[in-house]
């Protein structure tokens, strides 16, 4: 394991980058060590549950609350991005990937909203951003106090820079970035891209494994937290925060990553979507997309989640007597779908591409186009290894609006329904 990281998912960690900074008793000595100050960061009410109750103490060279007064800033892609009280047609979306800007943009400039259900108020909901950006952030730092953000990179290798410590992060990771947490995104490689998940609801936590037992799905061990690691640099760093859906900008007269030390349970963490472990069909039957839920943010309803994340990746099929691909259906929840990289086992690599994606709302009919259809109903039956893919889903029991600027934009796909067009009607009566 690389040893830039802790392990586990949701455990008290404790991290220090110069030893003998942690206070020994209690977390708020009169004075703390190396002349630093203690804050804490809540991800939770004070009198939550002891097993949801989310903080972690910062022990760091000065207070967060020091900057200049914030400003408006106006996005040049989410400003205005919602027209709520237009009529939505119950129809599928599908977009194709989204081309880079021509102007240099950083990950915060680049976030291009896609769909949005529930709202910051309500604490219920998610919205779904694509971000293609060309340059590091540098002396720029982010924070969201909307909700968490599930980021899935599909392209470019990228550092995500946390007051905990650093986390490399590249295509077939995801990482979660807590609410209230500050950040920036540098890059490894010239462009990035991939999609961003913004949870306004319950924290992502793993699902419950019922019948499946102790293991399987994602295992805990094998989600990461950073280490302690600090920088002192002075100089104007810009702070843009996201509050209550629009942008805010105020300068900052250091850097913010300036924690020595800190434990808590409210952490970052990234998780390698290549140690999930399958489960599936050994019989017959096409098994509900569910069992290949990562992380789930739940409702006060059991069963009945805020948001799911659900990943589709290389896998053995075996089930006998049994239509392979996904079958036709119509949902309760709502699905945004996107590809990392190779090609979705329901749609034709032309139609949904690495990058792209697609919107099925709440008891909008979908399913695979007509190749995948006829490959699924004459192929030979026998085990198959469906291997070099990773699609994934964001099911949510919101509905989800598209942004003015996703459906004016030239990847939404004008012919999506021609997918189904001409699937054989093989019925016959006597």
């Amino acid at each position: 394991m690389d040893d830039q990281y802790h392990a586990g998912f949701g455990n008290f960690f404790s991290s220090e980058s110069l030893p003998e900074t942690l206070p020994t008793r209690g977390n708020t000595p009169q004075k703390v060590a190396r002349g630093l100050i203690a804050e804490q960061l809540n991800g939770s009410a004070f009198t939550m549950k002891r097993k949801d109750n989310f903080r972690t103490w910062f022990y760091r060279m000065g207070p967060s609350v020091v900057g200049s007064p914030f400003r408006y800033l106006a996005h040049k892609y989410q400003s205005g991005a919602f027209l709520e009280n237009k009529p939505l047609a119950p129809e599928p979306l599908r977009w194709s990937p989204l081309a880079f800007a021509e102007d240099q943009e950083d990950f915060v400039d680049s976030l291009f909203p896609m769909v949005k259900g529930g709202s910051v108020d309500s604490m219920a909901g998610l919205q779904v951003h694509i971000y293609r950006s060309t340059a590091s952030m540098e002396r720029k730092v982010f924070c969201n106090a909307d909700g968490d953000l599930l980021i899935v990179p599909q392209q470019g290798k990228i550092q995500i820079d946390t007051e905990f410590g650093p986390m490399g992060l590249e295509p077939g990771e995801i990482a979660v970035i807590q609410r209230g947490m500050l950040f920036r995104v540098c890059h490894k490689e010239p462009k990035a891209y991939g999609y961003v998940c913004e949870n306004f609801g319950e924290h992502f936590e793993l699902p419950n494994l019922g019948p499946i037992g102790a293991n399987g799905l994602a295992n805990p061990q094998d989600f990461l937290v950073p280490k302690a690691r600090f920088e002192q640099i002075d100089g104007p760093f810009s702070f843009i925060k996201k509050f209550q859906g629009h942008f805010w900008e105020s300068e900052l007269e250091s850097s913010p990553f300036n924690v020595v030390a800190w434990r808590g349970n409210y952490t970052p963490y990234k998780y390698d979507l290549r140690k999930f472990n399958v489960i599936n069909s050994v019989s017959f039957d096409h098994l509900d997309p569910s069992i290949f839920t990562v992380l789930t943010s739940p409702t006060t309803r059991e069963g009945l989640a805020n948001i799911d994340f659900v990943i589709f990746p290389s896998r053995w099929l075996v089930a006998e007597d049994t239509f392979r691909p996904p079958y036709f259906h119509r949902n309760i929840m709502s699905e945004y779908m996107g590809l990392i990289h190779g090609a979705y086992d329901a749609k034709g690599e032309e139609g949904f591409a690495p990058g792209g994606s697609s919107l099925h709302n709440c008891m909008v009919p979908h399913g695979p186009d007509r190749e995948a259809y006829l490959k699924g109903i004459n192929e030979e039956l026998k085990p198959s290894y469906l291997g070099k893919t990773l699609a994934f889903m964001f099911e949510s029991s919101k509905t989800m609006i598209p942004a003015e600027i996703a459906l004016t934009n030239a990847s939404l796909q004008q012919n999506y329904r021609s997918c189904w067009r001409d699937i054989p009607v093989g019925f016959s009566h006597p």
